[in-house]
Order: C-alpha cells, then structure tokens, then sequence
C-alpha cells in the first residue's frame, strides 16, 4: 500500500469513527453466555494475542503512542500497517481492531487481528512494548456510551462490581475499560465497557 493510500483510508476510517461507524474495525471473538441486572454481560473470549506497555494512567498519550508505533511498522518486519480490515499488501500486515483495553494496574493493550496472530506476529523493536497470549477467557462486561472521564468509568465499574456480588460471581482482578472509539467521536454514539475478569467456567 503506498502512503497516499494508507492516509486517504487512514482518513476515510476516522471520519466514519466520528459517527460511530466502526465496522471496519475488526473486534475480538467472543459469545454472551449470560446476562445480569443492568445490562451487564458474561462473555466468552477465545484466545487472542495483543501488544501491550505500561502505562501511566487512563489517558496515557506516550503508552497509545508506543503501540501505534507497533502497529505502523516499529516491528521487526518494519511493515506498512492499515488502520482498517487488512488490504492485500507485501509482507505483515497489522491492523488496527477494537478495543483498546486500558487496565487499571498500569497497562494498555491493542488486540491483534487474528490472521496476524496465526500467522505469528512481528517482535516489537521499541522497548517497552511486549507481545502477550491471551488464552480464552470470561470476562463480565458493562457497557455505556458518552464521554469516559476517570470519574464516570469508576461508577460504573461500581455498577459493575455490584451486580456481579448480587449474582454471587467473584471478580479475579480489577477493572478495567475497554475503549472502541476516537475521542472526537461523537459522545452519544461512542461505544465504551467496563470489565472484570472471572474465573474460568467449572472453577
């Protein structure tokens, strides 16, 4: 893909963001196996590999940064990288998917797509990024559109929290927020989570 092509998609995809549209985006595999008061849902998650770095707090512009970094080419095939559904070109390709998981222990993490994934994804050459397995998983999620300030994802993660005591189901660590969108996408059409991870089904 040469450069005018990657921007002109590159913008073609964040204009569509601003409305929400996010189709293009491709989003971990997962299916709702329950669902609670509030809204909140159990989900299964297959295995996926992410990218992840520390990072200093919800808002972290240097952690975003590394790992956009990655997925631009800071990899050890210094791949050309489409911020949409892959398109067809030589080498790597790592795309941009939904979400971008900001954990409440200091850590920020894009998913891979899964062709990369099977494939076997590049190392990072940037310190501070590391490759990470993800095996399959149940997460309780709780969904919200509008803005996301700190304070609004710590009620909700309380909303969260609280339904799942109610239902008798124990968190296995804090939460943490899931991010599917720009922050110049309009507020009421944004698609935001808060989420725990459960023990896994049997345990």
């Amino acid at each position: 893909m040469d450069k005018f092509l990657y921007t002109l998609v590159t913008l073609i995809e964040a204009a569509l963001s601003v409305v929400g549209i996010r189709a293009t985006y491709e989003e971990p595999r997962y299916a709702v196996v329950e669902r609670l008061d509030r809204g909140v849902e159990i989900r299964a998650y297959e295995a996926r590999v992410a990218v992840e770095t520390e990072a200093s707090g919800d808002r972290d512009g240097a952690a975003f940064g590394r790992l956009f970094r990655y997925i631009t080419g800071a990899n050890a095939g210094g791949d050309r990288v489409a911020m949409t559904t892959p398109v067809e070109t030589k080498g790597q390709l790592i795309a941009m998917t939904v979400p971008v998981e900001r954990g409440a222990g200091g850590t920020m993490r894009f998913y891979l797509p899964r062709k990369v994934a099977e494939a076997g994804a590049p190392e990072p050459s940037e310190a501070g990024i590391r490759l990470v397995r993800v095996p399959p998983e149940r997460l309780a999620v709780l969904r919200f559109s509008g803005s996301a300030p700190p304070e609004e994802r710590r009620k909700r993660a309380d909303t969260l929290v609280h339904v799942l005591d109610a239902a008798g189901k124990q968190p296995t660590g804090a939460p943490f927020f899931m991010g599917y969108d720009p922050p110049f996408s309009v507020p009421f059409l944004r698609r935001n989570e808060v989420a725990v991870r459960l023990q896994p089904e049997g345990t």
